[in-house]
């Protein structure tokens, strides 16, 4: 088995864990520390890594200043709930970069916005089919 940990550099670790959390739909929860905090699904599996710039000295999160955040990175993920997850999306106050569109590549509903620290973020519909 093997499994992807995505981390990316935030400003703040409790403001990006508490809007990334209600866009998913997460439990309420909250960050293991001040500079780092794990976004976890049901099942136990890490969906996304928050780590403060700056803290700990990791030479690629030094700081937002040394490279654009989001630059040739976008968190796709796919959800059961799409029609929930654009819902909390727009209660979010985020405006959508993409409107909700079916994917000409992927045949699937998707829809695009950006995180408070400008990441490129994309929800796709997991959609069944009959059969």
């Amino acid at each position: 088995m093997m499994r992807l940990w995505t981390i990316i550099g935030v400003a703040d670790v409790a403001a990006s864990f508490t809007w990334y959390r209600t866009l998913l739909g997460l439990p309420d929860t909250a960050p293991a520390h001040d500079d780092f905090g794990q976004l976890v699904d049901g099942d136990g599996t890490v969906l996304l890594s928050l780590h403060a710039w700056g803290a700990h000295g990791h030479p690629t999160l030094t700081s937002a200043d040394v490279a654009t955040p989001g630059n040739g990175l976008i968190l796709f993920f796919r959800v059961d709930d799409f029609d929930a997850c654009l819902a909390r999306a727009r209660a979010l106050g985020s405006p959508l970069a993409e409107a909700p569109h079916r994917n000409p590549n992927t045949g699937t509903l998707e829809f695009s916005l950006r995180d408070p620290d400008g990441y490129w973020v994309s929800i796709s519909a997991v959609e069944r089919t009959d059969g």
